[in-house]
């Protein structure tokens, strides 16, 4: 009640008998605001004549007259008590495919429904499309179905036997709710860097250079296009396809400069720069949805084919387009989701990482389960468990890469290939717990090598890894950390493999490719060779011939990183990232056996980058990302790479430039 209202009902109380009282509150429990004398206004009681006098109209308990009768809106299911109402005829239409309409108490009198809304803007004339744009409607990125005919236009289509979509027979496209979506994207890398290089064996390109470390500068270049197309049926809003069918090619044209022969290629001969080119097939897949469970669309699909698999939320233990099938779904609202995949690994193209069919997929599979559930433990996080196997039986192969290193076995230890089984176990969470974002990851590796490459004996692997990335908003500012263990091998020479490592990584996390020990991978001169400490596009320590070609190694000397970075959204065009990561090997024991040396400590050194990625139209089909970052190396690294003329320290500077249709 208002201050006035409660003033007004003290004064009907308190009015003396030539003050008549205010008018009743109406059915919100206000009451107007009107005051009158009634020698002015209303005449008294004494002066009414008998027949004028009104009965005063019931009141309920609280002295209020009823509440009139008002017009309501039907909602399907419930009604008001003691109103009735008659339904307005029932609507009627001829529009076979259409989606049915719901009844016509959802709709006031005055509105019809219409069978979708790709014909309400047709009929009013709405529709300009132009190719090339793909924020306005556009067929080619899928926001209209290819057919959109009227239904006369449907029946004299069936009337004379043709398609009722006028789609190719050969297409065997029925229905008029067939989408058809296309993508390109230009990925451009222009990136000079440095990193510790050996001299060639048999030939060098400088004079000048010591017998173990050349010059260190070099230069990588890139372009890269994807083309794709997928055809979708049914519309996607609300639930999954019925049926998705698509295709993504990929060609790259590089270039790499470096100081020194034989880091190309094989041969002496050849210089010390390489032009390499290639077509991959990134996607090639179909997937089909089997059933819904509920009427909130919970469902199964299936997809078959050469299909992109990340296993976790940031990518530590696989992440790539490969071979493979795939059963998921969800339940109880999507607060469930759930994978089946089976992954058979492609060989892959040496320079430029693309899937190479011209091969047959490698001796390696991979079978996976996770199940992922929304607001557990608590609200807001969504925890994943997983179970991996990854079974690789390449024991009897030798694979030279196009260059010309042997990849497998890599050429490290007895040189001997391995089979091997691991099953990696893990609890991946993100989400936020109030103003603290969270995600976390933790592994466990158990299983068997049939070789060990010191012992050449079988060995049970026995790894662990985990990483954590807390962060705090404020405003637009974001303020992270970054923390990270994979354990390493204390004892090669022992039967436990010790040492953490991944199938595929490509991790997102402590800065991701801006961070100089992420993007660059690091040769291991002296200990082996073509083989690096750390692979490009990856954190872990694992003394791998190539992540893309290479076996996994559990007897490596470990990871440790400890970062902190922030985020600066400067506008909605312009944003600022920094990190600053130190870095450390977790067990040293392996490097000094392979290098036959006596003592190399643990600190690699300090890793500080900072990247600017810009947005010219606040949109993400146009992005322009200017990055660079400066490795310090710390005591371990400099027993590893000690030499006159090395550098104090070491640089990655990455120019990327990507546009997307």
């Amino acid at each position: 009640m208002t201050l006035a209202g409660a003033f007004l009902s003290l004064l009907t109380t308190v009015a003396p008998a030539g003050l008549a009282a205010p008018p009743a509150a109406d059915a919100s429990g206000e009451a107007p605001v009107q005051l009158a004398l009634a020698a002015q206004e209303e005449p008294t009681a004494a002066e009414t004549p008998a027949t004028e006098v009104q009965p005063e109209p019931p009141r309920n308990e609280r002295g209020e007259p009823p509440v009139e009768p008002r017009e309501e809106e039907l909602i399907d299911g419930r009604r008001r008590p003691d109103i009735e109402r008659e339904l307005p005829d029932a609507v009627e239409q001829f529009n076979p495919g259409a989606i049915r309409s719901p009844p016509p108490e959802a709709f006031p009198a005055d509105h019809i429904p219409i069978p979708d809304r790709w014909r309400l803007i047709q009929s009013l004339g709405l529709v300009t499309e132009r190719w090339w744009d793909p924020y306005n409607q556009n067929t080619l990125k899928g926001d209209r179905p290819l057919c959109i005919p009227t239904p006369e236009e449907q029946e004299r289509r069936r009337a004379s036997g043709q398609r009722p979509c006028g789609t190719p027979r050969w297409l065997g496209l029925e229905g008029d709710d067939w989408f058809f979506v296309a993508s390109a994207v230009s990925d451009t890398v222009f990136e000079p860097r440095s990193f510790p290089i050996p001299v060639g064996v048999q030939s060098t390109q400088n004079p000048d250079s010591n017998d173990v470390f050349g010059r260190n500068n070099s230069i990588v270049a890139a372009q890269t296009f994807l083309f794709g197309v997928a055809l979708i049926k049914g519309s996607t809003a609300y639930k999954p396809p019925d049926v998705e069918w698509r295709v993504t090619l990929a060609a790259q044209a590089n270039y790499v400069d470096v100081p020194e022969r034989r880091i190309l290629d094989v041969r002496p001969s050849v210089g010390s720069n390489r032009f390499d080119y290639a077509l991959g097939v990134q996607e090639a897949f179909v997937d089909y949805h089997l059933t819904n469970t509920s009427y909130r669309y919970d469902f199964y699909s299936l997809r078959l084919g050469i299909q992109p698999f990340n296993l976790d939320f940031r990518g530590f233990l696989f992440q790539d387009q490969q071979l493979g099938f795939r059963l998921f779904g969800n339940r109880d609202n999507n607060r469930f989701q759930f994978n089946f995949a089976a992954i058979w690994r492609l060989e892959k193209d040496t320079n430029s990482g693309l899937n190479n069919l011209f091969q047959r997929p490698r001796d390696d599979w991979i079978l996976h389960a996770n199940l992922y559930r929304q607001d557990f433990p608590i609200i807001n996080m969504t925890s994943e468990v997983s179970v991996t196997w990854n079974i690789n039986r390449e024991a009897d192969e030798i694979e030279v890469d196009d260059n010309g290193f042997p990849v497998r076995p890599a050429l490290i230890g007895d040189l001997q290939a391995r089979n091997y089984d691991a099953w990696y176990f893990g609890y991946n969470a993100d989400g936020h717990i109030g103003r603290l974002n969270l995600s976390a990851s933790f592994y466990g590796v158990f299983g068997s090598d049939r070789d060990n490459i010191f012992t050449g004996e079988e060995a049970r692997i026995a790894g662990y890894f985990a990483a954590v990335e807390p962060s705090v908003d404020f405003d637009w500012v974001r303020v992270r950390g970054a923390v990270l263990f994979a354990s390493g091998d204390g004892d090669p020479y022992d039967d436990v493999q010790r040492g953490f490592d991944a199938i595929f990584e490509n991790p997102i996390f402590a800065g991701a490719d801006t961070s100089y020990w992420v993007r660059q991978g690091i040769p291991f001169i002296g200990g082996g060779r073509a083989v690096n400490i750390n692979g490009r596009n990856g954190i872990l320590a694992d003394l791998r011939s190539s992540k893309e070609q290479g076996q996994s190694n559990f007897v490596n000397p470990g990871t440790m990183l400890l970062g902190v970075g922030a985020d600066f959204d400067i506008s909605p065009r312009l944003r600022v990232s920094t990190n600053v990561n130190h870095l450390w090997f977790h067990q040293t024991e392996v490097l000094e056996a392979l290098r036959m040396q006596g003592t190399i400590r643990r600190d690699i050194g300090w890793d500080l980058s900072a990247a600017i990625i810009y947005r010219p139209e606040a949109i993400q089909n146009v992005v322009f990302r200017l990055s660079g970052a400066l490795l310090q190396p710390g005591t371990g690294f400099q027993d590893l790479f000690e030499n006159e003329t090395r550098d104090d320290r070491y640089y990655s500077i990455l120019l990327n430039a990507i546009l997307t249709y």
